[in-house]
């Protein structure tokens, strides 16, 4: 008897879950890949020429490896699928920042995601973003007011430029959010110049700035350094996060908070 075809949420899960490990490894033998995953041959190629096909990486004779870490940080859907338990994890622990009435600034970053899915229920919130995807997810799901800041369009799936920095320098939030690509020793970094940019003009604009960092993003370094965790006056982490990335934090002054992830979820 044939074997089923498994559905595709569970193909996409499996790409994610190979595309992680070529991450983690750089460079990897197809043939290692298919006995780690206990699949087919073909299977793994099909998984492969799908995961090269949307640029995640690059498909070798005989291996795969990575792309470097810019190219990865751009692949907004692949991001949105990483370590998504520690994500709703920080962000529960955000939205306890945050009042009904209140306005509130998020970034592009896809770790604020869950946030905005809880923000949107609030009706007299006004939510400020660069994050065309946030903007969606806020004002589909009845937010009072959203305000989607304009500017050059990039495959990050939202704004940037000079035009974007002064749309939002017009205006003022009680609370802002942001995250961060790499932080390494309290001192953040991004692998464009413009993201980093809108990060510390984000700073300016609200009277109190949280930020919230997986525990991937600790220990790297990226082109960019935009500043310190001292800047924010809270710091969500979770408890992944190495200890001595967390002292470091505290070091700089900042209220840092560790959410709990449920080990039972997936990442």
């Amino acid at each position: 008897m044939p074997r089923t075809r498994p559905p595709d949420a569970a193909v996409e899960q499996r790409r994610q879950s190979i595309l992680r490990t070529v991450i983690e490894l750089g460079e990897v033998r197809i043939d290692d890949l298919t006995a780690r995953f206990d699949v087919s041959l073909m299977t793994m190629h099909r998984d492969l020429d799908d995961l090269a096909e949307r640029k995640l990486l690059r498909k070798l004779r005989g291996r795969v490896a990575a792309y470097p870490a810019l190219t990865m940080e751009t692949a907004k859907r692949f991001r949105e699928g990483l370590h998504v338990a520690h994500k709703e994890a920080l962000c529960a622990l955000a939205a306890a920042e945050v009042a009904d009435g209140q306005t509130v600034f998020l970034d592009d970053s896809t770790t604020l995601f869950p946030l905005a899915r809880v923000l949107a229920g609030l009706e007299r919130l006004v939510v400020i973003t660069n994050s065309l995807e946030v903007a969606r997810i806020v004002g589909e799901g009845g937010c009072g007011e959203v305000f989607l800041l304009g500017g050059r369009y990039t495959e990050f799936d939202s704004c940037i430029g000079s035009d974007t920095l002064a749309a939002l320098r017009r205006l003022r939030a009680d609370v802002g959010f942001v995250s961060a690509t790499a932080i390494a020793c309290g001192r953040l970094y991004h692998p464009v110049r413009e993201y980093a940019e809108l990060k510390e003009a984000a700073l300016e604009i609200a009277e109190r700035n949280v930020l919230v960092v997986d525990h991937s993003k600790f220990g790297r370094t990226a082109t960019h350094a935009y500043g310190e965790a001292g800047a924010y006056d809270v710091v969500l982490v979770d408890d992944e996060t190495p200890a001595d990335e967390i002292e470091a934090l505290r070091a700089f002054g900042s209220r840092v908070a560790v959410a709990r992830v449920r080990t039972d979820q997936g990442s």
